[in-house]
């Protein structure tokens, strides 16, 4: 019997001292795997046109970040796809006469039906400052215009804090951003797995967090 219980711990010892490397570098190979799954799922999933480019919403959202979303936007609210619009994430330093001298509206359209909104810094800020605004103006329909690349993270964001509110896609596609062959293409493919990780994070925040009104969309 003793020699039983030997026999059992020198094995039992013998597989606590094998090496853990090759375990760990499985599941990163693993993990590795999956990601790039993901990523592609990600990228081949971005919209690559407008779906209802003539529909009329309550509203319009631009998300900054690029000349061509303020110019769709600005658009969008002349050729009358809605009555109201917000420009969410506008820098503090940027006044509505600057902006009002680069839009195709009319000086008068712009002053009564655009709206500056000074407090998103991020995507999250922006899904929290557009949620305030449709809710004071009673808006049951937006339509969102972002970058093709950021429209995932964007609606996902907008669902969470505006669940009531019909979303309407209005995706811009910049110049710079290849979507077609974008493993190719260097620069697009390192932004998209950034906006990739982005999303995950994103995602994980609408699962584990709070519900709009504890997250501060109120």
């Amino acid at each position: 019997m003793n020699d039983y219980k030997e026999a059992k711990l020198r094995r039992s010892d013998a597989a606590m001292r094998r090496p853990v490397l090759p375990t760990l570098l499985w599941l990163a190979g693993a993990l590795a795997c999956l990601w790039l799954g993901g990523l592609i799922h990600f990228a081949n999933g971005l919209p690559r046109a407008v779906d209802d480019p003539d529909g009329v919403t309550d509203a319009i959202v631009v998300l900054t970040g690029g000349a061509e979303r303020l110019d769709v936007g600005l658009a969008l609210l002349v050729q009358d796809r809605a009555k109201r619009l917000l420009i969410s994430g506008v820098d503090r330093a940027t006044t509505a006469e600057a902006l009002r001298a680069q839009s195709p509206a009319t000086p008068e359209r712009f002053a009564c039906c655009v709206d500056l909104g000074h407090e998103a810094v991020d995507t999250v800020g922006n899904a929290v400052e557009t949620a305030m605004w449709a809710r004071t103006g009673g808006y049951r329909s937006l339509r969102v215009v972002t970058a093709s690349y950021h429209m995932p993270r964007s609606l996902l964001l907008f669902r969470h804090y505006m669940p009531d509110v019909e979303l309407v896609a209005n995706p811009v596609f910049p110049a710079h951003v290849k979507l077609a062959r974008w493993w190719i293409w260097p620069g697009t493919a390192k932004l998209l797995a950034v906006e990739f990780n982005k999303y995950l994070v994103s995602l994980l925040r609408v699962q584990a967090g709070p519900g709009p009104a504890a997250d501060g969309g109120t």
